[in-house]
């Protein structure tokens, strides 16, 4: 007798087990730069569907390798999970189709390495056929569920607030929802935006389901957080929501710099939602970008910060006033203490454990090389903006 990859008896089914999980193990070692390789979720924080990303792949592949080796199709209890993990990107708003390509895109990239960095031919002209089986499995789970929960009222009742946040956020006002009693759309709103820190999967959905608990609150994903539409009541100039806002989100450690931030504005009319917005992405990119202590992002914290970073034409040339000192990184260092220090050259001297005199010389070097006086007020605030410009522009600033 013969097994499925043509070897005779144990000894061939013994190489064959081993063969397959060599290959088990080489494609679990690819799936880091995997995602890296993938466009984003359209519209979705990254940080929010990495973690499922990474569970997912995983699983995707211990399912893939158990079919290989057995040659019984999972079963529905078995890509349950998987089915769940879909259904919550469509929940997201992700069209069907975009979480579909993921399974094709993720069958060609592990195809094309292994193809690359395995030897046995025998095994991937195995693997190949049972691959294009297993993705078109999952693929067709998938979709009968999604078409499945489509005819569900809650899943209606999502779509449509979403599409009340979109028409909100677009400055449409969203009259065929308007006498809806279901969906109740309040008047004036504390626009909120979100943004996040890193790969924090779990924290970012645990943050989203404490907002999206608010009463009558509008949500809509992006992919550097989202945006929350929180009610106001009469009369509140979004203080009260603000103070009900941040009593839902998570403690977190003073002095420490936050998982996210929150750009705030209060919308006093519909009609001032987009530019409130469009403030709020600004001050929460400026969280980000400048690592507040702070969660909560205000203008009124933040004057001197929002008039550089929203200067778009301005900021690149801002920034460079500061590129003679790139070659100088002791200048630069003094510099950004001396303007931290609120321009006090002893506190400078005392941080940096150097002679007053040192100090007074290196900002006469700045002096020379940018041809700005660190000691004049105007060219003071001209260099505290260029270094600020500097920084967003490092860091990526895109409100």
């Amino acid at each position: 007798m013969s097994d499925a990859g043509g070897r005779a008896g144990p000894r061939g089914h013994a190489h064959r087990t081993a063969a397959i999980d060599g290959l088990h193990q080489a494609a679990a070692s690819l799936l880091e730069g995997f995602y890296g390789t993938l466009p984003p979720y359209a519209q979705l924080p990254h940080s929010l569907v990495e973690t499922d990303f990474a569970r997912g792949a995983k699983l995707n592949v211990d399912l893939f390798f158990e079919y290989l080796r057995r040659g019984a199709e999972p079963s529905e209890a078995d890509t349950r999970e998987l089915v769940e993990l879909a259904m919550d990107r469509l929940r997201d708003g992700t069209p069907l189709a975009d979480v579909l390509e993921r399974y094709r895109l993720g069958a060609v990239f592990l195809w094309d390495r292994l193809r690359d960095s395995v030897g046995d031919e025998r095994l991937l002209l195995e693997a190949s056929p049972a691959l294009l089986k297993y993705v078109t499995l999952v693929s067709a789970r998938i979709a009968t569920a999604a078409t499945q929960r489509s005819h569900d009222p809650r899943w209606e009742l999502l779509e449509r607030r979403r599409g009340i946040a979109d028409a909100l956020l677009a400055g449409h006002d969203p009259v065929e929802w308007a006498a809806d009693p279901v969906i109740p759309v309040a008047d004036a709103f504390l626009v909120a935006v979100f943004r996040l820190c890193g790969s924090h999967g779990g924290t970012a959905a645990a943050l989203r389901h404490r907002v999206e608990a608010i009463p009558g609150v509008f949500l809509r994903l992006d992919t550097g957080g989202w945006t929350a539409l929180v009610p106001l009541a009469t009369g509140d100039d979004g203080a009260a929501a603000l103070a009900g806002l941040t009593a839902r989100l998570p403690a977190h450690a003073p002095g420490r710099v936050p998982p996210y931030w929150v750009g705030v504005g209060a919308a006093s009319a519909r009609a001032v939602i987009p530019a409130t917005a469009a403030e709020a992405r600004v001050l929460a990119e400026l969280g980000r970008c400048l690592s507040w202590r702070e969660i909560i992002c205000r203008r009124t914290d933040l004057h001197f910060e929002y008039t550089v970073a929203a200067s778009d034409a301005a900021r690149p040339g801002l920034a460079g006033l500061l590129a003679p000192l790139d070659a100088q990184p002791m200048l630069a260092e003094t510099l950004e203490t001396f303007v931290d220090t609120g321009f006090n050259q002893l506190a400078t001297a005392r941080l940096l454990m150097v002679h007053r005199n040192t100090v007074t010389y290196r900002l006469s070097r700045v002096h020379e090389l940018t041809g700005l006086d660190p000691h004049r007020p105007a060219d003071a605030m001209t260099l505290s903006a260029a270094r600020l410009a500097r920084r967003l522009e490092s860091a990526s600033f895109a409100p």
